[in-house]
Order: C-alpha cells, then sequence, then structure tokens
C-alpha cells in the first residue's frame, strides 16, 4: 500500500489502521510504503505507474479531487491512470491555533486575520495536503492574506503551534483530537456540516458565524488502470471486510473520524464521489489561480 505522504500523519494513520486488518483479511502482509513529495503527486504516480496485478494499490485522500486541476503537467494520467475500490472514511476538520493567539471565537480570529494581513502565520503540511487546501480556503473565504509556512506533514506544523512559533492550522481531527481535549491548543470550529460526534463542544463554522466555508477530508483507495476485473471485486472484498472489523472502527472513533457505509466503499459510489469533488475543486482553483507548477 502506498502512501503519499509522511509516516504519522492524518493519511498515515488511516493506512496502517487499513493495511493491518486487510492483512488478517486477505492472509498475506499489506505492507505501507510511504512515497512522499510534490503535494502526493509521486506516490500516486508510482501506482499508476504500477503493474496492475493487485500488488500495489494506493491510499489517497481529497487530494485526489484537486491534483487532476492543481497539477497541469503531471507524468501520468490523474484520472485515467486508477481504478477506484472504494471510499475509506471521511475525517472532519478542526481550525486550532496557538494556546496564546488573542482570538476567543472564530469571530475574533476572523477578524484578527483580517487586519493582521501578512503578520499572521498559517501553518500547513505542504503543497495538496488537506490543511493547505482547508488553510487556502479559509484565507480566500473571508480576504484575509496570511503569510503561508508549509511543513513536510502535519507532525512539524502541530509542534509549531504547540511552540507558539505559528498562529493557526487546518487539519484532520487525527492529527488534533488529542491535543484539543489535552488543553494544549485554542479550538475555534470545525468546517463540517455538522459537529463532531467525538468533540460536541466544538461549534461548525456555520454556527460560529461563517457559512459556506466547509471542509471535509475523505480517503480512498485506488489500483492501478488495468488491474483485472477479479482481482479489483477481492480487493474491494477485503476492504469492506476492514471496515467492518470492529477494531478498525474502535481506534478510527478514537480518533475522530469513522468507516464510511458499507455502500460507499465500492468503486461505483467511489467513482461518484471522486468526479463530483474534481468538478468542485476546478472552478475554485482557477479562480485563486491555485495551480502548483
Amino acid at each position: 500500500m502506498i502512501i503519499p505522504f509522511a509516516p504519522g500523519g492524518p493519511t498515515d494513520i488511516v493506512g496502517r489502521l487499513l493495511a493491518e486488518s486487510m492483512s488478517r483479511e486477505i492472509g498475506q502482509p499489506v505492507v505501507v510504503e510511504n512515497t512522499t513529495g510534490a503535494g502526493g503527486t509521486l506516490g500516486a504516480q508510482r501506482v499508476a505507474t504500477a503493474r496492475p496485478d493487485g500488488h500495489t494499490v494506493l491510499l489517497h485522500h481529497i487530494g485526489m479531487g484537486v491534483i487532476p486541476t492543481m497539477y497541469r503537467r503531471l507524468a501520468y494520467d490523474p484520472v485515467g491512470g486508477f481504478e477506484p475500490l472504494g471510499l475509506v472514511t471521511e475525517v472532519p476538520m478542526t481550525l486550532v491555533g496557538r494556546k496564546d493567539l488573542p482570538a476567543a471565537n472564530l469571530a475574533d480570529l476572523v477578524a484578527l486575520m483580517r487586519s493582521s494581513g501578512d503578520r499572521f502565520n498559517l501553518a500547513d503540511a505542504g503543497i495538496g495536503s488537506s490543511s493547505a487546501l482547508c488553510g487556502a480556503l479559509l484565507a480566500n473565504a473571508i480576504g484575509a492574506k496570511p503569510t503561508v509556512i508549509p511543513f513536510r506533514g502535519t507532525g512539524p506544523a502541530m509542534q509549531e503551534i504547540l511552540g507558539g512559533r505559528v498562529d493557526l492550522l487546518c487539519d484532520q481531527t487525527t492529527q488534533t483530537t488529542e491535543y484539543i481535549r489535552g488543553g494544549a491548543v485554542k479550538v475555534f470550529a470545525t468546517p463540517s456540516r455538522a459537529r463532531i460526534a467525538t468533540l460536541p463542544e466544538i461549534p461548525t463554522t456555520a454556527e460560529a458565524g461563517l457559512p459556506g466555508f466547509e471542509v471535509t477530508v475523505w480517503h480512498g483507495l485506488y489500483a492501478p488502470r488495468g488491474t483485472p476485473a477479479p482481482v479489483l471485486a477481492r480487493l474491494t472484498a477485503s476492504l469492506q471486510a476492514a471496515l467492518r472489523d470492529p477494531r478498525v472502527v474502535q481506534r478510527f472513533t478514537e480518533i475522530g473520524t469513522a468507516p464510511v457505509p458499507q455502500e460507499d466503499a465500492t468503486p461505483e459510489a467511489h467513482r461518484r464521489f471522486w468526479m463530483a469533488d474534481i468538478a468542485k475543486w476546478k472552478p475554485i482553483i482557477e479562480a485563486t489561480n491555485g495551480y502548483a507548477d
């Protein structure tokens, strides 16, 4: 299983839980390899160009919805190079800031970002990461122009938040929950349609006064284009079994997410969702000139 992001990050956490359960289901090891770089495109390219025999799969996130527009000169087909196997999980995002940030709520945060200009620092986990997408959407939605500081993964970005050296990070609950519960960061809102079941005290951005700003991260599993249909069916079946695994469900719950319903862990549902996300992000990237190349 190729994961195109750094070890210990949100996608890596989801992928390793999935790989462990799928290993038990298929009766052979599913080895996780982190192939990082270029906003998740290097790992994706590795899978798109791999032998389509079922021995190489890709676990990717919301980036699969933006890469086809954001990157215009790729060495692989970011859509046609893959067979979607099924969605895995949807992960809520949270807006968290350094503990001493002078803002008590989301309205204060928005005012601070607008008035501070480039003196306000916005951390992210690198080009193409979910945190970068969330941060860019937030800045665009409120008309702010913060200084964006990209890090090589969520871990280093969070350490800078904890150390009080950067102001804000928008990232997945898989990375932020323990710090929110421990009171190590200041949390402002979740850009989700509904409150997070495991963190019900956090308001949505709509409830906190910023309607229309919504970002939820999804993860999906892919095989190379041309993988035989029986192999695809076997991989999807092992994915579905993993998502029913009580150990996976429990661990996902602990990190603030949940497996998708079984009807969404299918190639057909995955493809529909993926194509809709590409269509959603395309005009946003074009309007903000958010190209990475």
